[in-house]
């Protein structure tokens, strides 16, 4: 009996559920299934992608909080969106998606129509950070869980079709939201999001269709355990460390972009792009996100996000040196979208090569993603407290870009580790 079989702290196996063998890796069903993927990351990390639009906002409107203060509340929403994860996690390898993916949706709807009542900073909190935090981690996870249950050989080009969601997700939200605030005010534009969130996952409750379903003995188990033995695998735990860094510096130009290309603007000046810069980031991310999946593939994932993580490095380096509001700011905000896809459509993949059974996949992904929550909690707080103490956004810019070189380094090593483990020199 082997230590994975001894230890009582194991999560839950794939005998615990009914999952057939056999993946179709194609078809009407599975190709549906990414479709339901892609809208529930549409709804969850295009929510949070989007933050940057309300923080401009509330850092005008909620004069009694700091700006590190409002940052609390899109971490807050990220911690949460991933720290559910390690709950959802086993879960989903239970069986549970639709159960959860419901629990996410109704959250997530209630959280903008209750915000868009809100006057004061603790109502934000609550409705924004705690509601649609919960209900965005309640689907993210399920989001790429579906996919190893459909795809092999497409699995990673099916994972990154699915992380483009957030992408679409980052260019709608704050593009509507910006569109009715002009209009009709805060209060309809929290609505509009609302309604927004609740028809496309309409949608996806009408397609989903997991294929794996509560076993019997997952049906008497009411507790989630952590799987314990993964933190004595070498590879798991560089790539978590690799992954705490990644997600402790990759939300900076997302919350703060918008307020440094209006810093350059002069009072009564029209803002011109500036308002529409988190689209732009995350339309960039569209094909960065696709590409990296599609070369995972053929190169395989720990390679490629190797490859991403030197680019991702250097892009953010170089917003030190954009010292304008105008197109400097716009090429700057597309690059650092295409160049940091790959940090969102890799992932997934990259956990389902180095997990020895997949039966568990759901869990380690929860795992790390209970990792990431802290670093999504602490980095863009930290960076909001450098810029009030500095006045300037060179804290910040260094901030992200020395947390993408450490992430880098991190990377590195794990493609070190999995040395002699794979097949050549594809890993």
């Amino acid at each position: 009996m082997n230590s994975r079989e001894k230890n009582d702290t194991t999560a839950i196996t794939a005998t615990d559920v009914d999952a057939p063998a056999e993946l179709p890796d194609g078809g009407l069903q599975a190709w549906l299934q990414v479709a339901a993927g892609f809208l529930l990351f549409f709804n969850s990390w295009g929510i949070s992608s989007s933050y940057g639009v309300f923080q401009a906002y509330y850092e005008t409107h909620l004069p009694d909080a700091s700006v590190d203060a409002i940052a609390w509340i899109g971490s807050i929403q990220s911690f949460l969106l991933l720290l559910v994860g390690v709950l959802v996690g086993p879960l989903c390898d239970a069986g549970h998606i639709r159960a959860l993916a419901t629990a996410g949706i109704v959250l997530i709807f209630l959280g903008f129509f209750a915000a868009s009542f809100a006057t004061r900073y603790w109502q934000v909190l609550l409705a924004q950070a705690f509601c649609v935090g919960l209900g965005a981690g309640c689907v993210f996870i399920p989001a790429v869980a579906l996919v190893p249950q459909y795809f092999s050989r497409r699995r990673a080009l099916a994972t990154g079709v699915v992380t483009t969601g957030s992408s679409v997700g980052g260019v709608a939200y704050p593009v509507v939201f910006q569109s009715v605030l002009a209009r009709a005010g805060f209060t309809w534009a929290a609505r509009a999001l609302a309604f927004v969130s609740l028809g496309t996952n309409a949608f996806t409750l009408a397609v989903l269709r997991p294929r794996r379903r509560p076993g019997k003995k997952m049906a008497r188990r009411w507790c989630v355990k952590l799987d314990l033995p993964a933190y004595r695998d070498r590879s798991f735990v560089l790539y978590s460390i690799a992954m705490f860094f990644n997600c402790w510096s990759y939300m900076a130009p997302i919350y703060y972009l918008q307020q440094y290309a209006l810093s350059f603007k002069t009072p009564g000046q029209d803002v011109g792009t500036a308002e529409y810069l988190v689209a732009i980031l995350n339309a960039g991310s569209v094909a960065g996100r696709i590409f990296p999946a599609w070369l995972a593939g053929r190169f395989g994932p720990v390679n490629v996000l190797l490859g991403v993580s030197v680019c991702v490095s250097v892009v953010t380096l170089c917003w030190i040196a954009v010292r304008d509001g105008g197109a400097g700011i716009i090429a700057f905000a597309a690059m650092y979208g295409f160049a940091s896809g790959g940090l969102t459509s890799l992932p997934a993949t990259v956990v389902a090569t180095l997990v020895p059974d997949l039966g568990v996949h759901g869990t380690w992904l929860g795992m790390v993603s209970m990792t990431n929550a802290f670093a999504s909690l602490s980095g863009p707080p930290i960076a909001g407290a450098l810029l009030e103490a500095t006045g300037g956004f060179l804290g910040v810019q260094l901030l992200s870009g020395l947390g993408m070189v450490v992430m880098t380094l991190f990377v590195a090593a794990l493609r070190v580790s999995r040395v002699g483990k794979t097949q050549g020199w594809i890993a």
